[in-house]
Parts: structure tokens; sequence; C-alpha cells
């Protein structure tokens, strides 16, 4: 009886094992991570995959053929804080009145217009791409470059990233070697103030390769999580400082051959040399192929730095030189690798193309200013054909830098001057350098791209700039 009884309930737990539908598996979150690098004043043609015969950039090229790359992106300003602030919040800086680099100075008060006002930090507000990534369950991290605010609530920590490495209210370091510290003067009072990137460090260590150390560290932490991380360097900003053995490299290279300073050229290749860092640690890691790359500049080329020909002027221009920027992004899946794309797009569209790589809707009321790039990337023909705009409502030391607006249509491109007060419009496609203004030529588009313009004004609420009255040239 207990034979019979054991063998029964032997074959029911067999029949019953066997019919039964086993528990699921938790699915693992198919998100990529995210890596954005932006670069400080990289100009359009630094690098080798934009024509650049002088700048030593492999790893960087190999970026842009396992991805796509833009030859019509553009920065939101010619200028720093406001592009970063417009990367971050998805908008315009004309709407978000952050149209002038943090902290600036007091406008000259015998100029002939008064300056438009800005916002001194970025509003706290505004919902970053750090904090909408970090509400969808993503490990943040910045490192480097903030220069988005000095008060209390300026920080990077205080705008959704978790993790803050060398981000404070300054645009620049005092030194590229440790110690990094210097003399900052605010520029409305004059006042020294002392400050470093980082307290602690070894006795020379270079501060790209200490940042790319801080990168590599916050991937390694996060590796087996989604992460956001937000890597804007320093470089290849002022001062111009660089390894010793790396500058010699570009000292033999004959005058006729160089594109710019061989210090430069040295920064260019250790920012190189990061991007190859932080690659190859996801590579290690088993994770390059679950990362999405976004790689970009800030603004156009410093003038003293690098040649932007064939682009016209430099950094705090409005000229393509000034605004023009290298643009190359990886999504695994989506970019096909080596595509290069012409549509004209710009830094606003970073923040609505993250939350499309991350699988997160837009933010009706933040993006208002950007569309996401990815149709663009899985065609290469499928983009709105919109227009671009640009307001700066202020004077600038920069040479060829003037209070401007702008607008870009199709291959047409209007830049209204505020003082001295004139119009320019250039065909970019027949003119790419913008040598000769065709006002006179085509003085229908010139009217209705500066119609379109004044409209888009009026609907950001830009600022405006107005006579001074105590204008006195005699004192310029």
């Amino acid at each position: 009886m207990n034979f019979h009884l054991t063998f029964i309930l032997l074959i029911a737990t067999i029949s019953f094992a066997q019919g039964a539908t086993p528990e699921p598996k938790p699915q693992a979150d198919q998100s990529p991570n995210v890596i954005l690098f932006l670069i400080d004043d990289l100009g359009w043609k630094d690098l080798g995959c934009q024509g650049s015969e002088y700048y030593k950039t492999p790893n960087i090229d190999a970026l842009a053929q396992s991805g796509a790359r833009f030859t019509d992106a553009y920065s939101a300003c010619a200028v720093c804080s406001p592009t970063r602030a417009a990367i971050l919040t998805g908008k315009a800086p004309a709407r978000l009145l952050l149209t002038e680099w943090l902290p600036s100075g007091r406008w000259n008060p015998y100029s002939k217009l008064q300056s438009g006002r800005y916002l001194k930090s970025l509003p706290v507000e505004e919902v970053t791409l750090a904090e909408r990534l970090r509400d969808a369950g993503y490990q943040t991290g910045h490192v480097g470059k903030w220069h988005l605010g000095d008060d209390d609530f300026s920080s990077p920590i205080h705008h959704g990233f978790d993790f803050n490495a060398g981000g404070n209210p300054h645009g620049a370091p005092g030194n590229y070697f440790y110690p990094y510290n210097g003399n900052w003067s605010v520029p409305s009072t004059g006042r020294k103030v002392k400050w470093n990137v980082f307290e602690e460090g070894n006795e020379g260590e270079y501060l790209t390769d200490r940042l790319t150390d801080e990168a590599i560290g916050f991937i390694t932490d996060n590796h087996d999580k989604k992460f956001f991380l937000h890597f804007a360097h320093y470089a290849v900003h002022t001062p111009l400082q660089a390894k010793k053995k790396m500058i010699a490299k570009y000292q033999t290279q004959p005058e006729e051959t160089k594109q710019g300073s061989p210090v430069y050229a040295a920064m260019v290749e250790s920012v190189d040399q990061s991007i190859g860092r932080v690659i190859q640690t996801l590579r290690d890691l088993g994770i390059e192929e679950e990362t999405c790359i976004i790689f970009t500049s800030d603004n156009g080329g410093f003038y003293k730095a690098t040649e932007n020909d064939p682009l016209r002027a430099n950094k705090g221009s409005y000229y393509e030189g000034g605004i023009r920027v290298p643009l190359i992004i990886k999504w695994p899946g989506v970019a096909e690798p080596g595509s290069v794309v012409h549509h004209p797009v710009i830094s606003m569209d970073l923040y609505p193309t993250c939350l499309a790589m991350t699988g997160n809707p837009m933010l009706p009321h933040q993006h208002l200013d950007g569309v996401s790039l990815e149709s663009c990337l899985k065609r290469n023909d499928d983009m709105p054909n919109r227009s671009l705009f640009w307001h700066y409502p202020h004077y600038n030391k920069h040479p060829s830098s003037f209070p401007s607006g702008v607008i870009r249509k199709g291959d047409w491109k209007l830049i209204q001057t505020f003082d001295p007060e004139r119009v320019e419009l250039y065909n970019l496609r027949t003119d790419l350098s913008e040598t000769r203004s065709l006002l006179q030529d085509h003085p229908d588009v010139a009217e209705r791209m500066m119609s379109e313009l004044v409209q888009w004004r009026d609907s950001v609420g830009a600022e405006v700039m107005r006579p001074n009255p105590g204008y006195d040239p005699s004192k310029l």
C-alpha cells in the first residue's frame, strides 16, 4: 500500500512539473547608456574626419566611422555658457534668457546700445537632461567644465547629477597641470579669486588625463547599471598648455602645413587620447554596443589657437567659424556606421535625441526648440524643413563679434547686426566662406527671412537692445 501510494505521488509530481509554466525570468532593461562628450572651443575642422591634415585624432575619427558625422551642426551660441545651457535644457538661449557667457561683465556704459539682460545661472526650474534620465533610473555623472553660474544652486549636483568631478562656476582652469590653481578675475568688480579644479592630485598630472581618470572611474562603478555621463572637457580652451613631448612633435612640422599652434595641436591630441581611453574602457567592460555616444563642441575655434578655414571668423562671431561645430553620434542599431548627415542641426536637438535613445518621452513644456535626430539618423533624409535661429544682444571682445541675430533656412543664412546696423545674406551652398553678401541680388529672400527672424524673437521673448542714453563714441 505504501509502495503504491509513493509511486502515485511520484508520477503526479513529474506530470505537474512537466506541465507547469516556469516562472518568467526578469528581463534586463535594454535602455542604453549615454555618454555626451562636450569639447570646449574645438573648431569645426580640427579633426581628421573633418578634413584636417594637421591635428592627429585617430580615436575620434574611428568614432565617426562607427556612427554618423554631421557636416552642418551648429552650437546654440558663439560663446560657451549659453550652448551648455541649451544642451542641458533643450531650449534656445534667447528663450532661457541665458545668452551670454558667465559671469561676463557689465556692458560699456558709453556704447551705442544697452546690452540685453541675461540670467547669471541656469535656472533650477528647468528640467535638465540629467534630471530626466535620473528619474528614468539612470546613474548620472558630470565630469569637467560646468560654467553655468556661481550661486548656491548652480552646481551640477543641483541640476540632476549624482556625481560631479571638476565642475565649478569657472570657464577655464588656472593651469592645465596640477596644481590647477590660478587667480580668476571677477569681470564686474576686478576682484581676484583663487580657485582649483581639484584640491588633490599628483604633481604635474595633466588635467585632460585627470578628468579621463574620473570619467573611467564613474563608468567602472556603474557599468552594471544604466548611466548618463556628461563629459565636458576644459580643453581646448585657453590657457594653451600641453605636454612638452607632444608639443615638440608638432613644432617640427613645416610652417605651411600648420593649421594652428603646436600647443593647441597637442591639446587636441590629448583630448583624442581621452576619447580613446573611455571607449576602450567600454570595450573592456563589454558595454560598448550598449552605449550611445555623442561628441560635439560648444562653439567655434578660438582665433589665436586654430585656423577655421574655409569657414569665416571664429569663436564669438556669428559667421560660420563661430557657430558651426563638429558633431558625431554613435547610436548602435540606429546610426549607420560611417554615414554622413548634411541636415542642419543645433545644440537643442541633443536633449530630445538622448530621450529617444533611452526610450523616454519628450516634455512639451521643455522641448520647445529642439527635435530628436532619430529619424534623420535612420534614413538620413527625413528631417523637418525648419529654420535655425540665434540671438546675441551683447557686445563681445572677440574679433568679428557683434551684437547679432541670425537665421539659417535651407542654404540661405541672414545675419542682422545691431551695432553697426547692417544685414547680410549668404548662400552657404555656393559660398561657405561667406565672402559676398547677396542682399542686393535677392531682396525678396532677405525680406522673408528677416520677417521670420523678427517673429521668432517675439515668440521666445528675446531681449531687445535699446538706444543707450549715455552713448559717447569719444569714450569708446
